[in-house]
């Protein structure tokens, strides 16, 4: 995923050599453009999904990198405000917009639960002049810097090909589907449907099933699903929520075929074990860093991205690289 590099637009002198006219005079050389002001510190608020979900933890430690490497580069302090609720609410991360607003917040990098919900807090930020880049997941009708993340529709047609490759291309499968409001899920399920029924003309999508987005309630609703339909041969899990758990593919095993998205340390087992075909990564880690870069560069030198849509690409992860790509967990969590 490219990153951004803030310098080179923070800091633009223009340089011309003075060249002689008659009688020996020499044109006045053009000022040279202001340096931007910069302050003695910064602070950008940082509100992702949830802290029970460890997707979001490389993002923290992107937003943190970022904010000292810049800082560094500018000879300034950025301090990252981590503002997550516990568990996914959508109303607890409007407030907490609200608050990071009023206390004097530079900036803000939002991982919506709800587009609806938060619409009205991120365009309230934005008119009293607080930029806001959200990331994973959108608030497209708002008036949002940019968004950091996937294609989610085409994160959804991946998912699909991938299970549908793996299963022969017969065979019914359930989409595990997460929040029924968040706008990057309800993509991806879209995503999987287009596919499946353009691409895959005998099989076939059973449902798309919602719940809660933590390990428990999703291992449940896969087992309850699956029991109740035994035709069910593939699982598209859209987020890979019951994966960050021991033994939650017990009931589908030798069942049902399972592709899904992400790849956080505990699914990796998954792959190693043969128990997922493929799972497909974001750069979790550049979503916190490319998102405190763009706040930095708007804030600093009101520089706005060309393009507000800022496209990551998904890395699959099989048992071929599964090792590989666990040593990037080590660097982003520190251990």
């Amino acid at each position: 995923m490219k990153r951004f590099s803030v310098l080179a637009s923070l800091v633009a002198a223009v340089g011309i050599a003075a060249v002689s006219m008659g009688f020996g005079e020499k044109p006045a050389a053009p000022a040279a453009a202001p340096a931007p002001k910069v302050k003695k510190s910064y602070t950008i608020g940082v509100i992702a999904k949830s802290q029970s979900n460890p997707f979001f933890a490389p993002s923290h430690t992107g937003a943190l990198d970022a904010a000292s490497e810049l800082g560094k580069k500018l000879g300034t302090t950025i301090k990252i405000e981590w503002r997550t609720p516990v568990s996914e609410d959508a109303q607890k991360q409007a407030e907490a917009i609200e608050q990071l607003v009023a206390s004097g917040a530079d900036g803000i990098a939002l991982a919506a639960s709800d587009a609806k919900i938060l619409k009205s807090a991120v365009d309230s930020a934005a008119a009293k002049g607080v930029p806001i880049v959200t990331f994973d997941s959108d608030v497209p009708d708002s008036k949002r810097l940019a968004y950091v993340g996937v294609d989610n529709f085409s994160f959804g047609q991946s998912i699909a090909r991938e299970l549908g490759k793996s299963m022969g291309g017969k065979g019914t499968i359930a989409i595990l589907a997460g929040n029924q409001t968040a706008t990057n899920l309800q993509a991806r399920v879209s995503g999987v449907r287009d596919v499946i029924s353009k691409e895959f003309k005998d099989m076939k999508v059973k449902e798309a099933y919602y719940h809660p987005e933590n390990p428990q309630d999703s291992v449940k609703t896969v087992e309850q699903v699956q029991a109740a339909n035994p035709d069910i041969t593939g699982w598209a899990m859209v987020g890979g929520w019951p994966l960050m758990t021991a033994n939650a593919l017990d009931k589908v095993k030798g069942k049902a075929k399972v592709v899904a998205a992400d790849a956080l340390q505990a699914q990796i087992e998954y792959v190693k074990k043969g128990e997922v075909e493929v799972l497909l990564a974001q750069p979790v880690y550049d979503y916190g860093h490319t998102a405190v870069t763009l706040l930095m560069d708007k804030i600093v030198s009101n520089k706005s991205p060309k393009d507000p849509i800022v496209k990551a690409e998904l890395v699959p992860v099989t048992g071929k690289n599964a090792d590989e790509y666990a040593k990037n967990w080590t660097k982003w969590l520190g251990k």
